[in-house]
């Protein structure tokens, strides 16, 4: 086993790998960058290097400065989290020539299923249903006008070398296609460095659906069930369950088999994704794989009892698989919602600034996963997600009803968060009946977040907080100019 595990990554994910570490005994080394100098991530690790400046290209996407640090140190594993590095298959490389391990899959698979074309080729060829559409870069609008005529529209432009959304374009009609071609590429360029952009048929009104697939060095695969991601807000998850409410037995035999298929045609160890359009005949086809962990595992661990990153280490370590398929059962049901500082009631913008309050929720069934703390400082150079909340019941009903109570729990002020539309899905009729596809934010929230105004008894508590700061830590001129910093005086939000 490791003795030492650098960490490539900040915020919640470095903080739940920390603890994984902590309980195998195994030394974990956090890295910073100036904007996360006093995260707790870096309290709670062994070590903390300070490795550049706030933005990502000069810290945590520094290539040389992680390699070069995890061999000063002495780490004999890299762990990337999610993000940044954890699929990039040039870093996995120089990882692995650099005699230190990668806690993921190796750089060939990497390789092989992050380029979305070659993927789809590799899917066709080992039987797994894909999308209709091309298997390789389309090199001309003519020829894009040709194979979207055959398929029929509406159609999807993706980019090949990316995700997210990004460089994706919806054509309706031949009429939008140029200009969509035109479009698609010059964003597939600008987030992927890489143009190259592939043709999909529409398939309207679908759900997203991904299952968790797990493989060792050993040739041993296992599935850990599938996730429910069609609540989307621009193709970005908002709220995730376990299992999916629309998987009969059936359906997930299918789907599930499909997903280690997949895996063993590009030879891949470590845990993974493999994700799925899945249509109202419940006939499901091929999208994409995640070679990494998921934003969104921690349902699948409230539902089967494991420790997903354990296994990651594990795994990496050499080791057989802890446990096989036989072993794996449903348990209950799960939903995780994703809280980001950013406001639902004006396009969503990212909301910064210091966090005057933050008090989590607890109780039966709850877990909360944050990379920050009261008087932490929510900066603009990364990702908005302050903390993912998980709720665990014996059925789906059990689990919405103690999500639903954890959010009204849940106490952050200093920034806007998005906590009052996850209130709003949640108590939403269809959602609650586990009618939706991945249209449904914009189908049920056309108008946006309805949002709430700040009541009376709102201003009251925030009264309270910022009484209690003057008292213990702050004088009144360094409270107004927080809240001011923040764009929050005079309307503090507490959710």
């Amino acid at each position: 086993m490791f003795k030492k595990i650098l960490i490539a990554n900040r915020g919640e994910i470095a903080l739940r790998i920390i603890r994984a570490c902590k309980e195998m005994s195994i030394k974990s080394v956090a890295v910073y960058s100036e904007a996360d100098k006093t995260s707790p991530h870096t309290k709670y690790a062994d070590e903390a290097y300070y490795i550049g400046e706030s933005p990502s290209s000069e810290s945590y996407l520094n290539q040389n400065k992680i390699i070069a640090l995890a061999k000063q140190v002495g780490a004999d594993a890299i762990h990337p989290g999610y993000g940044f590095f954890s699929e990039n298959a040039a870093f996995i490389k120089e990882v692995e020539l650099s005699g230190i391990t990668f806690i993921g899959p190796s750089s060939s698979s990497v390789m092989m299923m992050g380029s979305k074309t070659a993927a789809r080729q590799l899917m066709q060829k080992n039987n797994v249903s894909i999308v209709p559409g091309t298997t390789s870069p389309v090199s001309s609008v003519e020829e894009g006008l040709v194979i979207a005529d055959k398929i029929g529209y509406p159609v999807l432009l993706k980019a090949a070398a990316g995700g997210g959304g990004k460089g994706m374009k919806l054509i309706s009609s031949r009429n939008e296609f140029v200009s969509s071609f035109e479009s698609a590429k010059r964003e597939a360029l600008k987030f992927f460095a890489d143009d190259s952009v592939y043709i999909e048929k529409y398939i309207e009104d679908p759900r997203h659906i991904e299952v968790q697939i797990f493989g060792d060095k050993h040739g041993n695969y296992v599935h850990i069930f599938e996730r429910e991601c069609s609540i989307q807000r621009r193709h970005q998850k908002i709220i995730e369950e376990a299992p999916s409410s629309f998987v009969n037995d059936k359906t997930r035999e299918k789907i599930t088999r499909a997903a280690i298929n997949a895996a063993k045609a590009c030879g891949y160890y470590n845990a993974g994704t493999i994700e799925f359009l899945m249509d109202r005949n419940s006939d499901f086809y091929f999208l994409e794989m995640n070679t990494r962990l998921q934003v969104e595992h921690p349902v699948t661990e409230m539902i089967s009892g494991l420790d997903l990153v354990k296994e990651q280490i594990n795994v990496a370590a050499g080791n057989k698989l802890s446990f096989n398929q036989d072993d794996l059962k449903i348990n209950g049901h799960s939903f995780e919602a994703r809280i980001y500082a950013e406001d639902p009631e004006n396009s969503f913008l990212p909301s910064t600034g210091k966090l005057l309050e933050f008090q989590i929720p607890s109780g039966p069934g709850i877990r909360v996963d944050a990379g920050f703390s009261r008087g932490s400082l929510i900066s603009l150079y990364y990702d908005p997600l302050i903390a993912k909340l998980t709720a665990w019941g014996k059925n789906r009903d059990e689990a919405l009803e103690r999500l639903k109570r954890a959010l009204d729990e849940f106490q952050i002020a200093g920034v806007t968060t998005n906590i009052s539309l996850l209130k709003e899905i949640c108590n939403n009729e269809n959602f609650r009946k586990g009618k939706f596809d991945i249209n449904f934010i914009g189908k049920e929230f056309a108008g946006g977040s309805q949002g709430s105004n700040t009541t009376s008894d709102e201003i009251e508590i925030a009264a309270v907080i910022i009484t209690s700061l003057l008292k213990s830590r702050s004088t009144a001129s360094e409270v107004k100019n927080i809240i001011s910093d923040n764009n929050n005086w005079g309307r503090l939000r507490y959710e």
